[in-house]
């Protein structure tokens, strides 16, 4: 691991961003210093999402040091050095490998949303001592579920589509997967195709095939990954599954709550859906204000 300190690229709010070099890949990541030095720090993560989504998120944490970071593939500032397609296992040692470059390894809480909570779920199994408090919100843990077969049959599809017709095509498929609720009916395989259109999406396909969504087997590796519970239960880290009050029924949810009863563990609820704690970035706005509030409860309760 290279870690390429050099001058900070300067920013109003005191953010430093600086990038490291590891396995397959260059990685991009944020610290906002917090106003006391003794305050754990909070590092917030997604994936594909990169860290520009949790700009509102951390205006609340001023108190705290904050970092975030751009996956591997997120498209943005973080760059792939390999064709290799990254599975939870990567970006944990992704995740480690910047802990280490903000010296606050073994002493961070985390927030981790989405195809983040699923990484960071394989991070404390492989490192059960770093964190201290882990808040996995709606992992999509189709593989959890009981109808993970046509789940699974499901989120296959959907990157088929993209690989054989373009954007609008597996895209259309995502959302109309992701906003169904309750289990998935045994003929899903069978319905119709979603016209692309109907979501305004582009129905031509541009030829590219890097969408940090859809390509590179994110959806099918995130959403298949299984949890070593043996490994998360000794963990010394104390782990809350969360999910949105808005999410009931959908696959995200229940998603939470399969992972919630394999660990033994209540289910945490926090405000708003799959996004609550965007203010407005990538266009999308939840509840960050509450959100944020329920967060800092959450972690507050581990003293």
């Amino acid at each position: 691991m290279t870690d390429h300190q050099g001058p900070p690229s300067p920013d109003p709010s005191g953010k430093i961003t600086r990038t490291i070099d590891v396995p397959g890949a260059m990685l991009t990541y944020d610290v906002r210093p917090g106003a006391q030095e003794s305050a754990i720090p909070l590092f917030c993560l997604a994936s594909p999402m990169a860290a520009q989504g949790f700009t509102t998120l951390a205006s609340h944490f001023t108190d705290r040091t904050v970092i975030t970071y751009d996956p591997r593939q997120a498209n943005e500032r973080s760059r792939l050095t390999t064709e290799a397609h990254p599975s939870p296992e990567t970006h944990a040692e992704d995740i480690r490998a910047v802990l280490r470059a903000t010296a606050v390894d073994g002493n961070v809480d985390v927030f981790a949303s989405s195809g983040g909570a699923v990484n960071m779920l394989a991070f404390v199994a492989r490192h059960p001592d770093v964190v201290r408090t882990l808040v996995a919100h709606e992992p999509p843990l189709v593989s959890q579920l009981p109808d993970r077969d046509v789940a699974g049959a499901a989120l296959r599809d959907i990157q088929d589509a993209y690989l054989r017709e373009g954007l609008g095509a597996g895209m259309a498929r995502f959302l109309t997967v992701v906003m169904h609720s309750g289990e998935f009916p045994d003929d899903w395989p069978e319905r119709p195709a979603p016209d692309p259109s109907a979501f305004g999406l582009p129905t031509e396909d541009d030829g590219s095939r890097d969408d940090p969504m859809l390509g590179r087997g994110h959806i099918v590796n995130t959403a298949q990954y299984q949890p070593d519970y043996e490994a998360l239960r000794a963990a010394a880290t104390r782990i809350v599954l969360a999910y949105g009050n808005e999410s009931a029924g959908l696959m995200t949810q229940r998603a939470t709550v399969a992972v919630a009863e394999r660990l033994g563990i209540e289910p945490t609820e926090f405000p708003s859906h799959h996004g609550g704690f965007l203010g407005g970035e990538y266009g999308q706005t939840g509840d960050p204000d509450a959100f944020a509030a329920r967060l800092r409860e959450v972690l507050d309760a581990d003293g």
